[in-house]
């Protein structure tokens, strides 16, 4: 049995701000990421951050990623199990995680589940054929593992997601067709839309793939404008030659433990999916179980960051470390959290907290 004060399930931006935070207020944490290496989606990141200095603005997500965890590395409060899988909570606040493949069980009088998310798919003909990705796993492959995906891609989504990487394909000599989008209008930031149309990329809103053809492999994609109601047109169809077909359709949180445990969910379209309610310190409705980043809404890195710090240091306090000097901090990450959502990009996430509100959760 492995005993600590805080759990944190995920080494991701808010895992990682989150054990960092427990820490500075005297909490003893221990760090699960079931990868090799912590940093979640900042490992994959080359493009600057937007925000302000407290949201590391023009450091590149690799950066930040290696700055967190340098701190939490260097931390005698942290300790962080990598390749460790955390499978379940349960009732009498033990979870098990398979670590140095063995059976673990872990005491934790806190518990943080900073899982992330994952992607969306899309059902169109031949999306199983060798050549279709995901947006994460097309950064990975490059960023992480410096192989190039494709030769020339079809990029499907014109959120930040779609138009970052698009940028990063051409940054790696990879050929981008087009960027379709099923919406009316881009959902990513006009900059990032702006560097790939200086370079030639056609953007077309109001279109979605049909399928993907070829010999074995992608070699061919079919795309169709649609209509307000989504359906393709006829007689719009029009073929693009391309050996890559990839999806960021947007992601879904993964929630599978605030499941488990007994959390209370609710389905938020605005938050992208089933979602823990959680209060304005990020505690669920199971007491000592908190929920940070993109587990509880879908947001930026930045977002997820500030959200790793009020639970962490919430978790922290609720344990009696340093009362006024966290009550302090979760204000001040409790106001970052508004500033950040206050431009036209985060009156969905408003929205969304708002709905939580209504069932009892965020105030």
């Amino acid at each position: 049995m492995k005993k600590t004060e805080i759990l944190v399930i995920g080494g991701g931006p808010a895992g990682l701000c989150a054990a960092n935070a427990a820490s500075s207020l005297g909490a003893k944490v221990l760090l699960c990421e079931r990868d090799g290496v912590p940093g979640g989606q900042l490992v994959k990141q080359t493009h600057k951050f937007f925000g302000s200095e407290k949201q590391y603005a023009g450091d590149r997500g690799i950066q930040i990623g290696q700055m967190l965890l340098e701190q939490t590395q260097s931390d005698p409060n942290i300790e962080i199990y990598t390749d460790t899988t955390v499978l379940g909570i349960y009732e009498d606040g033990i979870a098990t995680a398979e670590h140095d493949g063995a059976h673990l069980k872990i005491d934790a009088e806190r518990i943080i589940v900073a899982t992330g998310a994952a992607e969306k798919f899309l059902p169109f003909e031949g999306n199983d054929l060798p050549g279709v990705y995901g947006a994460g796993a097309v950064q990975t492959l490059m960023n992480v593992s410096g192989v190039r995906p494709a030769q020339r891609v079809l990029m499907v989504g014109a959120g930040n997601i779609g138009l970052i990487v698009s940028y990063q394909l051409m940054q790696a000599g990879v050929e981008v067709a087009a960027v379709i989008e099923g919406a009316p209008n881009i959902g990513g930031y006009l900059v990032h839309a702006s560097k790939i149309r200086r370079l030639g990329v056609p953007i077309l809103t109001q279109h979605t793939v049909l399928g993907a053809y070829g010999d074995g492999r992608v070699q061919r994609a079919r795309i169709a404008q649609v209509d307000s109601s989504w359906q393709p047109v006829p007689g719009t169809e029009q073929d693009i030659e391309c050996d890559a077909v990839c999806l960021a359709v947007g992601l879904t949180p993964l929630t599978e433990l605030c499941w488990q445990a007994g959390c209370e969910m609710a389905y938020i379209r605005e938050l992208s999916g089933h979602v823990p309610i959680v209060n304005e310190f990020l505690e669920t409705t199971c007491s000592g179980i908190y929920a940070a980043g993109d587990v509880s809404g879908i947001e930026e890195a930045s977002s997820a960051m500030v959200e790793g710090r009020l639970a962490g240091y919430s978790a922290a306090a609720s344990l009696g470390h340093a009362p006024e000097k966290a009550a302090a901090l979760q204000r001040a990450a409790q106001e970052e959290l508004l500033e950040l959502r206050s431009g036209p990009a985060g009156a969905r996430i408003l929205a969304g907290i708002a709905k939580v509100a209504e069932k009892g959760g965020r105030r």
